[in-house]
């Protein structure tokens, strides 16, 4: 039996700091970010920064009234687009070089038909079906699944840059147009889960293309 009582121990315990973990350069840097992030300032969208931005004065649907369809907003850095649901004919919108984590307020613009997203904190480009929409675009978010992009008249669909590495919740029956599909720069190990009867252009290129368990360079065309 030892002699070396349990006062003792903590005696010799007291004032000795825990090691330090040391963090992988790659979580260093995640770490990072998320503080910075943390730290990003709320950024309203303002009517006149909407109204800087409108063009293309188009008649509306019934044909009575005209409205301004196309808004550009790139590099505005905006962390919420509320007001945009009250634009209710705009059909080309590019809100591209923000800090959007959410989209939803587009759920009301029923007739966009071109949607440009890139470069922004997305980690979800889930929207409700747009009727209307052809082109999308959401590339260098932070985008994990494909769920929520099942838009009926939707041809080219750009997801590039993003963290997807599985494949699913896109639906045939619904994306019986889309003939182009870009997942450049993703985490895929498998295309397994692209099932699209008129796909005619399919581009992947991995983020580590020195790994030989990730899908390094593809182009597909039919």
């Amino acid at each position: 039996m030892s002699d070396f009582s349990e006062q003792e121990y903590d005696e010799e315990q007291e004032g000795t700091d825990e090691p330090e973990l040391e963090l992988e350069a790659g979580e260093e840097e995640e770490q990072e970010d998320q503080k910075e992030e943390e730290n990003i300032p709320e950024k309203t969208l303002t009517k006149e920064m909407v109204e800087d931005g409108l063009s293309l004065l188009c008649k509306t649907g019934n044909g009575l009234a005209h409205a301004y369809v196309k808004l550009d907003l790139k590099d505005k850095e905006v962390t919420d687009i509320n007001i945009l649901a009250l634009y209710i004919h705009l059909r080309y919108i590019d809100i591209s070089g923000s800090l959007l984590r959410d989209i939803s307020p587009l759920n009301s613009l029923t007739h966009i038909l071109t949607l440009k997203c890139d470069r922004n904190l997305l980690t979800s480009a889930k929207l409700d079906e747009l009727p209307y929409l052809q082109n999308a675009s959401f590339t260098n978010n932070r985008i994990t699944t494909m769920e929520g992009l099942n838009h009926p008249l939707l041809e080219v669909l750009n997801m590039s840059f993003n963290e997807i590495s599985v494949i699913s919740g896109l639906e045939p029956s619904k994306l019986g147009r889309l003939h182009t599909l870009e997942l450049r720069g993703n985490k895929l190990t498998t295309t397994a889960g692209i099932y699209l009867p008129n796909l005619k252009n399919l581009f992947l290129v991995s983020m580590e293309s020195d790994s030989s368990s990730f899908i390094t360079e593809l182009c597909i065309t039919v």
